[in-house]
């Protein structure tokens, strides 16, 4: 079952075309049978076969991979650590900060951190308007957070001039476009192809007006 599952993960990461170690899918191997242990006790995803985990969740998180850039990267309401754990395996000079107010979910990425010896990722327990950010943040992600404004609300602290929002959304979210706050921008809308997915996906950049 795990070679059938690291082959599967081997064919998605060369689709989505990520340069990896052994070492790194080795971590991701070992973060998806993390989840699969801790998703009994905590419902951290809705998923509990491994198919659909690779598929609806590392493959969904990975397909942002090009495009987050920048040294300073916080993933917004991680829950459990999706997508800032699987892009901060195979992007270890970046550093992650990964934040979300439930401390069940935050005590699994911390085992995470340690089991997965993930120097480059922070783990902040609390709320998004409470964390202070003692250096400059170059992007912000999220994934099946809440709506644009929402999001630009809770973070406008951390959205500085030249900090781009990254938010992963479903269906193409015009209504939520249309209605975001003129202090906040639309720069850029990808349709992002995301292996084994049957649904649409969408990447929305957001930055300062």
């Amino acid at each position: 079952m795990t070679s059938n599952i690291q082959q599967m993960l081997l064919n998605g990461l060369e689709q989505i075309g990520i340069p990896h170690q052994p070492m790194q899918v080795e971590q991701l191997l070992t973060y998806l049978g993390l989840l699969e242990k801790w998703n009994s006790k905590f419902n951290l995803v809705a998923d509990s076969d491994r198919e659909s985990m690779v598929n609806r969740h590392l493959f969904d998180s990975l397909s942002i991979f090009p495009y987050v850039i920048g040294q300073q990267i916080v993933d917004l309401g991680s829950g459990a650590g999706l997508p800032g754990i699987p892009i901060a395996i195979f992007n270890p000079q970046q550093h992650f900060i990964l934040i979300d107010s439930n401390g069940k979910k935050t005590r699994f990425l911390f085992q995470v951190k340690t089991a997965l010896n993930l120097n480059n990722v922070t783990i902040e327990n609390c709320r998004i308007e409470a964390y202070q950010c003692p250096s400059q943040i170059d992007m912000v992600i999220c994934r099946a957070f809440s709506t644009l404004n929402d999001i630009v609300t809770k973070s406008k602290h951390l959205l500085a001039q030249e900090c781009k929002l990254l938010a992963m959304k479903g269906r193409f979210p015009a209504q939520e476009i249309e209605s975001l706050s003129e202090e906040f921008i639309v720069t850029k809308i990808v349709k992002l192809s995301v292996p084994g997915a049957d649904s649409e996906r969408h990447l929305i950049e957001v930055i300062r007006n």
